[in-house]
C-alpha cells in the first residue's frame, strides 16, 4: 500500500479539527474594543491548541516523506494518533469556558501526553516497518525533544492540581520548543547529514 491514502486521510481529520475549534470562537456581545476581553480566553485557548495541531501536522508531513511503503500496524498507529488529536477541539472549549481551573486543565495536559505517545508509536511503526537503518531512524536519532515535551506534561498535568497557570506556562514552552524549526528530517531527506 502506498501513503497518499494516509496522508490524504490525516490531512483531511486535521483539517476538520482546526475548523471545529474555530467555531468555537464567539462573537462578542457588544461592538466595542473592550467587548474582545469577553473573548480573550476563548481565543488564547485556540491558538495554543491551533499551534499544537499545526506542529503535529508539519511534523507529520516529514515523518511520511521518509515513507516508502505502509502496513496495517502504520495504519492503526496513524489512526490512534488522529484519535487522540480530535479530542482537542474539546479540551480547548473546555479549558476557555473555565480558564485556570484544575480538571479542565489537567484534561487538556492528559490528551497532550496521550497524542504525543501516540506520535511516538507511529514514530516506532515506522521504523519498525523500515529498520535501524531507515532515513526516520538516521533523523530522530535518540529524540530528545519528543521525550523532554512528554515529561514537561507529565508535570504540567501534576502541577494541573495546584497551580494550572504553571501547567499553561508548561504547554506554551513545549509548542515553543517545537516551533523552533525541526530540520532533522530535512537534512536526511535531502542528505544534508545525521540526526540529532
Amino acid at each position: 500500500m502506498g501513503k497518499s491514502r494516509l496522508e490524504a486521510f490525516s490531512d483531511g481529520v486535521i483539517a476538520v479539527i482546526i475548523t471545529i475549534m474555530v467555531l468555537e470562537l464567539k462573537v462578542p456581545h457588544g461592538a466595542e474594543p473592550a467587548d474582545l476581553l469577553e473573548a480573550a480566553p476563548t481565543f488564547l485557548s485556540y491558538v495554543l491548541s491551533f499551534v499544537f495541531v499545526a506542529i503535529y501536522w508539519n511534523n507529520h508531513h516529514h515523518m511520511l516523506a521518509t515513507v516508502e511503503r505502509v502496513n496495517g500496524g502504520m495504519l492503526w498507529a496513524n489512526l490512534h494518533l488522529l484519535f487522540w488529536l480530535s479530542l482537542v477541539p474539546f479540551a480547548t472549549a473546555w479549558m476557555a469556558e473555565h480558564p485556570l481551573t484544575t480538571w479542565p486543565t489537567l484534561l487538556y495536559g492528559f490528551i497532550l501526553v496521550m497524542a504525543a505517545l501516540a506520535y511516538t508509536i507511529l514514530q516506532n511503526a515506522v521504523i519498525c516497518l523500515h529498520g535501524q537503518q531507515s532515513l526516520l531512524a538516521s533523523a530522530v536519532g535518540s529524540d530528545l525533544k519528543g521525550k523532554a515535551s512528554i515529561v514537561c506534561y507529565l508535570v504540567a498535568i501534576g502541577a494541573a492540581f495546584r497551580w494550572p497557570w504553571l501547567s499553561l506556562v508548561l504547554y506554551v514552552a513545549v509548542a515553543c520548543l517545537w516551533l523552533v524549526p525541526d530540520r532533522r528530517i530535512e537534512r536526511v531527506v535531502h542528505g544534508d547529514g545525521q540526526g540529532r
